[in-house]
């Protein structure tokens, strides 16, 4: 079995040269080691390539076709070198990914089509989940989760802060007033959501946990459905910063209880652990990081204020994430 391609590499080079010492200087290779390799492949193979003598060389018949062969086979990796070495900066082939879905409805849409729009040779596949998946259990690329990360097997990016803001349309403050502390909320009709929707909501007040009861008057388990209630009017709404950001950056939505912080549960970029990532892979983080950076920096207009949640723009490089899933 041959198991070294530097044998074919030395067996071709000593027939395209003429001789032995000829390829072993283009080589810069001694003699003997050239000797020993012809020798070596020989044995290996079982059969005389060459006939030499010390004034000339010429192949067997065994040799003359094991020489195209081998011509053949040096071509075809060269090709393949060439192609990997391509590859590195080449931006294309399929890139799958998953996220939220009303965060990729809103950010991550414009974000892998203009990525897509500078890459023509790319295709993206769009693996929308608000449940958790497994990144390698499903081809998944890049993943964007929110809150703390646990798989020890992936590497994450923070991008950015988040935490939950309550919120309600002017509509409603007008009709009913706005809280202006948890113990009010009782009074008001709130939007509750989710597949379970939680009789409580989670505030922190001088850093401690507040869980504060609520009555939910509209229980919904879809979270854009009770965003839709939310912007009619119906009632006061918590949901996180970046779903409603832009409703309170244009008015729809009045952000309440600004004193109140929640619970941080920060954007990351997560992907599956390796030194060689794909160059679609590597460009695409750097791209959406930058733009979801650029827009939490415009998520709330000056003077709303954020609970004392706001973080600096993350700019660390990719991390190990803590334990458990991501």
């Amino acid at each position: 079995m041959i198991d070294d391609v530097v044998d074919l590499r030395v067996f071709v080079r000593v027939i395209a040269t003429g001789s032995m010492s000829a390829a072993a200087r283009d080589m810069d290779l001694s003699l003997a080691v050239v000797s020993k390799r012809i020798g070596s492949l020989e044995r290996k193979l079982g059969v005389r390539l060459m006939l030499r003598t010390t004034r000339s060389q010429s192949l067997t018949p065994e040799g003359v076709a094991f020489h195209e062969r081998c011509a053949r086979i040096l071509q075809e990796i060269q090709g393949a070198e060439h192609l990997m070495a391509g590859s590195r900066d080449t931006v294309s082939g399929m890139l799958t990914l998953t996220a939220p879905r009303t965060f990729a409805r809103q950010y991550l849409a414009p974000i892998v089509a203009a990525f897509q729009a500078r890459h023509p040779a790319l295709s993206i596949n769009l693996k929308l989940s608000d449940d958790v998946m497994d990144l390698v259990e499903s081809g998944i690329d890049v993943a964007f989760r929110f809150g703390t990360l646990h798989d020890s097997s992936l590497s994450a990016r923070q991008i950015a802060p988040n935490y939950r803001v309550l919120c309600a349309a002017q509509s409603y403050v007008a009709r009913n007033g706005a809280p202006t502390t948890p113990d009010e909320l009782s009074q008001h009709a709130c939007i509750v959501y989710g597949p379970r929707p939680a009789g409580h909501w989670l505030f922190h007040v001088d850093r401690q946990p507040l869980a504060v009861k609520i009555q939910g008057t509209f229980l919904v388990n879809d979270g854009d459905v009770a965003q839709s209630l939310a912007l009619e009017g119906a009632g006061i709404f918590f949901k996180s910063v970046w779903d409603v950001g832009s409703h309170i950056q244009a008015g729809r939505l009045l952000h309440v209880m600004q004193d109140f912080a929640a619970p941080m549960e920060p954007l990351h970029v997560v992907f599956p652990h390796g030194r060689q990532l794909a160059p679609r892979v590597r460009q695409f983080i750097d791209f959406a990081v930058e733009r979801l950076q650029d827009a939490w920096a415009h998520m709330l207009p000056e003077g709303t204020g954020r609970a004392g949640a706001i973080g600096q723009r993350n700019t660390k490089k990719p991390e190990r994430c803590a334990s458990g899933r991501a």
